[in-house]
């Protein structure tokens, strides 16, 4: 028996029909808990809201800090892209909104946690792992997975129903999420891959075409791999992204459009805008390109893609992430210096790197200088490096003349 449960609130369409069915079909406690990573006025009027639906408090709880310092950070430093493409916002997010929540339901003594999440979606395995990984004693509740509604439509009919209050209507369906790091848009006309984003989806940047006709040059400072400032003034973690998105978004940086494959097993297709994150992972790689030597960044590039293929699947409270966070760490120990980007018009492209880690020389790699570098020896290395391709080519040769 459900006394009382914490719910993962947003105030979005499926959370807000999800207290009175909570209410309805379990009789217990409502305590909604909405976890600030950088919404914006998405929070605006969400206690009066969460109380008017049935919620008996609503915590709301300021975690942007938190968010970019010890979730976007490490990721960026690993260069994780899911899929080409994904700068991962939505999923780094999940983990810790999931762990804020298992803590206050612990405090609460509520035996129960619940999600909106759609049973087709990857963000059920994201809240359910954490909570398996943090509060394994605690019942999960998947209203998605147990209700009659099956359509976002329907989501809406039942709330005009209860008279709940919500922005999503049946001729604006798209499914949003916004934090910090990024805002992602799915469902509606998304739905066919065949059909062009309307302009008026986008949000945060401006279209490429109505960008500014002058370039704007944007120097990134890191330390140890961690970014730190913009043109030369140190910002705290949430601000530099704050400014990355405003600066970004004005010159069109930071679209995407992409079919992606869900762990359930589906393929789907959505949009997404990160400006600020796209700049700055950019800015890593440049730094990195001149800071690493070519073995380590070949294997942290293949790490990468398990780091994340990791944070996708959910998997952020799990012994493979602290272990791959330990060797990215040390990977990044000379990541340090600054990178200037060009911004224009949504092309972004590197203008100058330089750090005091550099391993770039420039006798060396300097047609007109010697550097110490001895072009004869390149001959040996030549007969060496070839010599298995010499080999197969010869046998070939004389078995071709038997």
């Amino acid at each position: 028996m459900v006394r009382k449960v914490v719910l993962a609130y947003s105030g979005g369409l499926d959370t807000s029909i999800i207290i009175p069915w909570l209410k309805e079909n379990y009789g217990c406690e409502v305590i909604a808990m909405a976890g600030d990573v950088g919404q914006a006025d998405e929070l605006e009027g969400l206690e009066e809201k969460a109380l008017r639906t049935g919620a008996s408090k609503l915590f709301v709880e300021d975690l942007k800090e938190e968010f970019v310092r010890d979730y976007v950070w490490p990721t960026l430093r690993a260069g994780a892209i899911f899929e080409r493409k994904y700068l991962l916002g939505t999923s780094i997010a999940r983990p810790i909104l999931a762990k804020r929540q298992v803590e206050i339901a612990i405090s609460e003594g509520a035996d129960a946690v619940a999600h909106g999440c759609t049973g087709k979606g990857n963000d059920q395995v994201r809240f359910e792992l954490t909570y398996k990984a943090l509060a394994p004693h605690l019942q999960v509740i998947a209203p998605w997975r147990e209700w009659d509604i099956k359509s976002r439509e329907d989501a809406i009919d039942y709330a005009h129903q209860r008279r709940i209050p919500i922005t999503a209507s049946k001729e604006k369906i798209y499914s949003e999420d916004r934090n910090l790091w990024h805002l992602s848009h799915e469902g509606g006309s998304l739905e066919d891959p065949t059909s062009e984003p309307e302009e008026s989806l986008w949000s945060l940047t401006a279209a490429p075409e109505e960008a500014p006709d002058q370039p704007r040059y944007l120097e990134v400072e890191f330390e140890s791999g961690t970014p730190v400032g913009l043109d030369s003034r140190r910002l705290a973690p949430a601000e530099l992204v704050e400014q990355a998105n405003r600066i970004g978004g004005e010159h069109g940086i930071g679209r995407v459009d992409m079919v992606e494959n869900r762990l359930v097993g589906m393929k789907s297709r959505g949009t997404y805008e990160t400006p600020g994150g796209t700049i700055l992972m950019q800015a890593h790689r440049e730094l990195e390109s001149i800071c690493l030597d070519r073995d380590t960044l070949r294997v942290k590039d293949m790490l990468a893609l398990t780091y994340a293929d990791l944070v996708y699947n959910g998997q952020w409270f799990t012994p493979l992430r602290e272990a791959l966070d330990s060797f990215v760490t040390a990977t990044q120990q000379p990541v340090s210096g600054a990178v200037r980007l060009k911004l224009y018009k949504g092309n972004l492209t590197v203008a100058s790197r330089a750090s005091c880690h550099s391993l770039y020389r420039e006798d060396l790699a300097s047609f007109d200088q010697a550097g110490g570098y001895r072009q004869a020896d390149a001959k040996g290395f030549i007969n060496l490096f070839g010599l298995p391709v010499q080999v197969r080519a010869l046998i070939q040769r004389q078995q071709s003349r038997r």
